[in-house]
């Protein structure tokens, strides 16, 4: 393993290259900087040029003058939410109305995987209520998550003691789930907050697992855990998931998968953002994001929440008579720190996708305000900016008209896209998908109604 020196000290190649971070990413920005720069970092990261050279269904360009109803139906960019009440809200009303509003903002979904009530008993995975969570987001076009592989919170009841037949099952647990689900669920949380997996109060909580995690130590934990789920998952997106955002994630954590200056075992950071207590500043969002930004993978923000009722964590079990619920001016205020937080993220290129924990006040964790839907499943002003930013802000939909060349030029937001046309043998429609700056013109061809 090589090394750098600096002030007489001996660097590995990643303590080296974390020191120059902060050099690469400049000089820390202001909120007023931060808040100014949004709307050219969206057009700058978030939009690419598109050119098609436009044909009919026998080959030939569309004549010019043409005009083409430009619709994007997908965004590249993942906005989702748990989706842990699907199928369980109080009333058959209240269930269609969660499904009808996940399904009109998000494109992202959390299932599900906690070991100890995922696998109540041993052997028997709930593996039927999966399967129906995702019929129904393979149906709307949603793709999912699973939350998560391996956390120490709790043990399975049925979970014999000892660190060999703990180690054993908990690895064994991994490679099964993403080899059952792939193809279907490639985007795994593969190791859930690990940087309190060694803690005295997590050893209260979950004494088998966590006397296993320190005997054969973080390291060997965390690499074992990664290692087993890209066997069974060569195409996975595996995701180191915590909510510490300072050193301790960075030295205890994702150092310690960075193995002798090679790609690291992880593919993507994920950083939770409970803010039960209070927004986080400008400054700290941005701030998170540059930091984590500097192991070159994408960022995830995998569970973010804001009240729109009292601050405060742990409320409802500390006084379990509180009436803990979303007020008129809560409501408000988490609208607004919503739209800040989602419009500082978007804007930041390394940001990939951000999930709202939970979607609904209804059976929320720890019985907190902080949904997005009341617990009647009527929509907080919160849901309305989601609404308007991803639907109508961060979406593209215009009209083009065919030049001489038979092509049409626009600068849209990534994802996918739906083409239509009017013509006298009636409606025609074509589909594409684009990520990035086209070197030369996509070329597309129109079919009719029937798919010819």
């Amino acid at each position: 393993m090589g090394t750098w020196i600096q002030s007489g000290r001996r660097l590995s190649f990643v303590s080296a290259f974390l020191l120059l971070v902060g050099t690469v990413y400049g000089e820390p920005l202001s909120r007023a900087d931060i808040l100014a720069g949004i709307d050219n970092r969206i057009e700058r990261y978030r939009k690419v040029d598109i050119e098609l050279l436009l044909r009919d269904p026998e080959g030939a360009p569309l004549p010019p003058g043409t005009s083409v109803r430009v619709t994007q139906i997908r965004q590249s960019f993942l906005f989702g939410s748990n989706i842990f009440l699907l199928g369980r809200a109080d009333t058959p009303s209240q269930e269609a109305a969660y499904r009808q509003r996940f399904a009109e903002i998000f494109n992202f979904a959390t299932l599900p995987f906690y070991w100890w009530s995922y696998e109540r008993d041993q052997g028997k995975p709930d593996t039927e209520r999966t399967e129906g969570i995702l019929q129904w987001t393979e149906e709307q076009g949603i793709q999912v998550k699973g939350h998560p592989l391996a956390w120490n919170f709790v043990d399975p009841r049925w979970l014999p003691e000892g660190n060999g037949i703990a180690q054993q099952l908990q690895m064994d647990r991994i490679e099964s789930l993403v080899g059952q689900f792939r193809g279907r669920i490639d985007i795994w949380d593969v190791v859930n907050e690990a940087t309190s997996a060694e803690r005295e109060e997590t050893l209260q909580r979950s004494p088998i697992l966590t006397k296993m995690i320190r005997a054969i130590g973080i390291r060997q934990y965390l690499h074992q855990a990664f290692q087993r789920a890209r066997m069974a998952g060569q195409e996975a997106a595996l995701i180191i998931n915590d909510y510490e955002v300072g050193e301790e994630f960075r030295t205890r954590v994702l150092e310690e998968m960075l193995d002798s200056g090679r790609e690291p075992i992880f593919d993507i950071v994920g950083i939770q953002s409970h803010q039960h207590r209070g927004p986080w500043s400008v400054e700290k969002i941005w701030e998170v994001c540059e930091r984590f930004a500097g192991y070159g993978k994408p960022l995830h923000f995998t569970e973010t929440t804001f009240l729109s009722g009292k601050p405060g964590w742990y409320l409802k079990r500390e006084d379990p008579d509180l009436e803990w619920e979303s007020t008129a001016e809560g409501e408000v205020r988490q609208a607004r720190e919503v739209e800040v937080f989602y419009r500082v993220l978007f804007s930041h290129p390394a940001v990939q996708a951000i999930t709202w924990w939970d979607f609904s006040d209804q059976k929320a964790w720890q019985g907190a305000p902080a949904g997005l839907l009341r617990k009647d499943m009527s929509p907080k002003p919160a849901y309305s900016v989601l609404e308007r930013l991803i639907k109508q802000d961060w979406s593209t939909r215009l009209e083009a008209i065919v030049d001489d060349q038979g092509r049409v030029r626009f600068r849209g937001f990534k994802g996918s896209y739906e083409l239509e046309i009017n013509v006298e043998a009636g409606r025609r429609s074509a589909e594409f998908s684009v990520e990035t700056d086209l070197s030369r013109p996509l070329e597309i061809a129109f079919r009719d109604e029937a798919g010819r």
